[in-house]
C-alpha cells in the first residue's frame, strides 16, 4: 500500500470516494452539480434543475463561478497577508454564494468541493475563506452556527497542508433499471 512516506494513488482515490460517500445526499448532489458548472462538463441546467428556482440558482452559480479562473491565478505563493486581500475577497464572495445555497453543510463538504474547484495550492486558505463566508449575515443564525461549529480545531489550526492534488472528481451517474440490465 505505501512505501515509506508515499501512499499509492489508488488508496488516495479510495479515501476520497469514501469521504464523498459520507456526505449527505444533498451535499453530494451539489458538489457534482458545482463541478459540472465550474468545468463546463455538461449542461448543468438541463441535467440538474428540477424547477425554475433551481435553474435560476444554477445560472447565478455560473456567473459566480466565472470568477474561479481569476481566483486560481491570485492564489498566493506564501502565507503573506499582503497577498491575501486580492485572493480572499473574491474567494469569500463565491464561497458565501455556495454556503448560501444550503447544501454544503460543513467545512468538510466545502473543503472537498473547493480543493477541486481551485486546486491543492488553496488548502491553507480554505479555513479562513470558509469561516468568513460562514459568518456572513445573509445566512440564517442557525445555519451560521452549524457551519462554524463544523470546522474542527485541527482543520482551523493545521501546521501544514498537503500539496497533493485531488484525484476523485464525482460526476452524475445515470440510474440503470435492474430489471433491464439482467437481460
Amino acid at each position: 500500500m505505501a512505501n515509506g512516506n508515499q501512499v499509492s494513488p489508488g488508496f488516495v482515490t479510495l479515501s476520497e470516494i469514501k469521504e464523498f460517500a459520507s456526505f449527505s445526499a444533498a451535499a453530494q448532489r451539489y458538489i457534482r452539480r458545482s463541478l459540472d458548472v465550474a468545468f463546463d462538463r455538461k449542461d448543468a441546467v438541463a441535467l440538474w434543475s428540477r424547477d425554475g428556482i433551481e435553474a435560476a440558482s444554477i445560472e447565478a452559480q455560473t456567473v459566480f463561478y466565472g470568477r474561479l479562473p481569476e481566483i486560481r491565478e491570485l492564489t498566493p505563493n506564501s502565507s503573506s497577508i499582503e497577498d491575501a486581500e486580492f485572493f480572499l475577497a473574491p474567494l469569500v464572495t463565491v464561497s458565501a454564494f455556495d454556503l448560501g445555497q444550503g447544501r454544503l453543510d460543513s467545512f468538510a463538504t466545502y473543503r472537498f468541493l473547493y480543493e477541486r474547484l481551485l486546486g491543492a495550492e488553496t488548502r491553507p486558505w480554505l479555513p479562513a475563506a470558509f469561516c468568513s463566508a460562514a459568518s456572513m449575515p445573509h445566512l440564517q443564525p442557525d445555519q451560521r452556527k452549524a457551519l462554524l461549529q463544523s470546522i474542527s480545531e485541527a482543520a482551523a489550526t493545521a501546521p501544514g497542508w498537503s500539496k497533493r492534488a485531488p484525484s476523485f472528481f464525482p460526476e452524475w451517474v445515470e440510474k440503470i433499471d435492474a430489471g433491464r440490465s439482467a437481460h
